[in-house]
């Protein structure tokens, strides 16, 4: 296609205001929506560096689909944002997993495009890892090795990380500020989330996801290109766990 000039410079504006913020109102780049010819330039600027425009609510976003993006928050930039001084890249890789397993809470397991709950609770997030981890252990360690090699996900070391950390006990009143909690390592996940407005938090310790967390789920979270396969295999957990339960009646 034979772009004139003033479409190109027109394209290049929109996709900088993009560049600049990571987004902008529908208003203020309504002609992104209304022109499809400058809607496929800014959509090409934007494959250039190894982001996607999205359209979710009142804003149009500009978000990054592989780790080599210039726009993909490095490990760095998390660590030093929103981990302890000590977190090493293992403490982002048990991030990604809460992600996954949160996301899969809206989306049953990954099985439905359309979310099917509005909201969820710190505690039935909580709960979720709990169990999935509890599932991975149950593997075996030599079988955990063997799933590394595959999905080049430290498995092992996940679980142990997990594991280290100490579950807040209802009738402990106060607890030492250096204590690493689940749930406060969850609270950091939920910070990180809030950052990139990917949930909302309604009160009473509950979230929601917002219409920009709901269009990268569906359109990429549950792609195995992007997901390298990790969403299946934690997910098809749960259905092994019910094939073994229905064996053992038998």
């Amino acid at each position: 296609m034979m772009y004139h000039n003033e479409q190109v410079i027109q394209a290049f504006n929109l996709y900088s205001k993009l560049s600049a913020r990571g987004y902008g109102e529908k208003n203020e780049l309504r002609l992104y929506l209304a022109d499809d010819a400058i809607r496929g330039l800014v959509d090409q600027f934007a494959k250039e560096v190894d982001c996607a425009v999205i359209s979710a609510g009142d804003y149009i976003y500009l978000i990054p689909i592989s780790m080599g993006s210039i726009f993909h928050v490095s490990n760095d930039t998390i660590k030093r944002t929103y981990l302890p001084s000590k977190a090493v890249n293992l403490d982002i890789y048990l991030m990604y997993v809460a992600i996954i397993i949160l996301f899969g809470e809206f989306y049953d397991s990954y099985q439905t495009i359309e979310a099917t709950r509005d909201f969820i609770s710190l505690e039935d997030w909580l709960i979720s890892i709990n169990e999935r981890i509890l599932s991975l252990k149950e593997l075996g360690i030599e079988e955990l090795k063997e799933l590394e090699k595959e999905y080049e996900y430290n498995w092992v070391s996940i679980v142990e990380k997990w594991d280290a950390m100490d579950d807040i006990k209802e009738n402990v009143k106060a607890q030492n500020a250096r204590t690493i909690s689940r749930m406060s390592f969850l609270n950091t996940v939920k910070k990180f989330l809030e950052a990139e407005e990917l949930v909302r938090d309604i009160g009473n310790d509950e979230i929601e996801l917002t219409e920009k967390a709901k269009t990268i789920i569906q359109r990429y979270y549950m792609e195995l290109e992007y997901n390298r396969g990790i969403l299946e295999f934690m997910y098809q957990l749960d259905k092994r766990k019910e094939e073994e339960k229905d064996a053992g009646h038998f």
